[in-house]
């Protein structure tokens, strides 16, 4: 099939959440297909790309800004939710045209909601004109009509907002942040629904997630796809780590400016190391990842707290850790860094919400605690018991080994594809 991908930004290098799945899309799909990509970046991103083994086609346009001002201003007065507006470009959609006028594409996939508008802006517009290029509402497509439209809904952002309000309206020094998302949930309700709706297949990252989806109307029909990993690349270490007290360290990744991962630094650093310190005076806490904001920076002003800032490979910082620790209280979706820390057959520490979406069984494959207390006393006993820690990560490689290898799960959306063109 030929097929055209959007995506939020160049998928490689593949540094975060969005551009890992992305990324290995298009890697196990392009032996397949033809695969054409339009994007946001620069061609000097393309330099020793394999992007350009991957993709036939690759249409860029440059990133578009938006003032403090602006942002504000839409925050409050616009219909459509920050995500919507956040890559509004004329440039984009320009060349989004070109594409659907010089090719005739079995499917267009949009990857995430950052670039759906742009989408609907075009079957719109399409539609205006010929009302033959649209087709009904997730209905059996004809050859003879326009692509399929799959929507690769990387989060139920509604609930990532919602949860995000919840989380912050208990501290008073958040309520302009639980202010903001109380504001963007409500519109995102509304435009997540219609995105669904306008789509001929919407893909899920997770029962819960597709759940949520669901219950915004009852005609949408999300399909589950989960975030995977490549467990050829993410391997356990049987090395001996050099790095000092090692044994006594913890470690949690992400792209440090995402508002979970901040708040799950915060949250870490204030309530759980305190508590793990008093039971394991030398134990230590390295966040690790790309944009660490103010917040995340200040904490290596903190006894045993690290922060790294980008590196080019986690997997060292992952391999040099007693425990993998994911304190997140907000957000939705599958997380690709626990997906990697199994694949390491690390010992793994989480909330509910850190593991939601992964088929993990408390106390075999990771260790699940939601308070505080509990957590740094999941840790402490992780670092004293190392064979517990071994058995949990071992389970934890064999579980993603069975049910979350990319090469596994990319073909499911094949399946989409032949669905729908039937």
């Amino acid at each position: 099939m030929k097929i055209l991908f959007l995506t939020p930004q160049l998928p490689f290098p593949p540094h975060q959440g969005t551009t890992l799945r992305n990324f290995n899309i298009l890697k196990q799909l392009a032996p397949r297909h033809e695969i054409h990509l339009l994007s946001f970046g620069e061609l000097s991103e393309l330099n020793n790309s394999p992007l350009r083994e991957f993709c036939a086609r690759i249409e860029l346009a440059p990133h578009p800004t938006r003032s403090t001002t602006q942002r504000a201003f839409e925050t409050f007065f616009h219909p459509l939710p920050d995500m919507a507006r956040r890559l509004h470009s004329p440039i984009l959609a320009q060349k989004l045209q070109v594409l659907l006028n010089e090719n005739k594409y079995e499917v267009v996939q949009i990857e995430g909601i950052e670039m759906a508008e742009v989408w609907k802006t075009e079957i719109s517009r399409s539609a205006r004109n010929d009302k033959s290029l649209i087709s009904n509402v997730q209905s059996p497509v004809s050859k003879l009509q326009s692509p399929i439209s799959v929507f690769d809904d990387h989060n139920a952002e509604w609930t990532l907002q919602k949860t995000a309000y919840e989380t912050d309206r208990q501290n008073p020094k958040r309520w302009h942040g639980a202010l903001y998302s109380w504001i963007q949930f409500n519109k995102l309700k509304r435009f997540e629904r219609a995105v669904c709706l306008s789509a001929n297949a919407v893909v899920a990252v997770s029962q819960q997630d597709a759940d949520a989806i669901a219950s915004l109307d009852s005609r949408i029909k999300p399909i589950v796809i989960p975030n995977g990993v490549d467990c050829e690349y993410y391997v356990p270490s049987a090395e001996v780590c050099a790095k000092p007290l090692a044994e006594l360290s913890c470690v949690f990744t992400g792209k440090m400016d995402f508002r979970p991962n901040v708040d799950a630094c915060v949250w870490f650093a204030d309530e759980i190391l305190p508590a793990l310190r008093n039971d394991v005076p030398l134990a230590h806490v390295s966040f690790v990842g790309q944009k660490p904001s103010e917040k995340v920076l200040a904490l290596k002003q903190r006894a045993g707290v690290e922060v790294t800032g980008f590196v080019p490979d986690t997997r060292p910082y992952i391999a040099d850790a007693a425990v993998f620790v994911v304190p997140l209280r907000m957000g939705s979706g599958t997380r690709l860094k626990v997906l990697e820390a199994m694949a390491m057959g690390k010992a793994i520490v989480s909330t509910s919400f850190g593991v939601s979406g992964i088929e993990c069984v408390n106390g075999r494959d990771v260790i699940i605690a939601d308070d505080a207390r509990d957590f740094a006393h999941a840790i402490a006993m992780l670092m004293r018991d190392r064979e517990k820690a071994r058995a949990v990560g071992e389970n934890a490689r064999k579980l993603a080994e069975e049910k979350y290898d990319w090469k596994k799960l990319i073909p499911q959306f094949e399946t989409i594809y032949a669905q729908w063109r039937q």
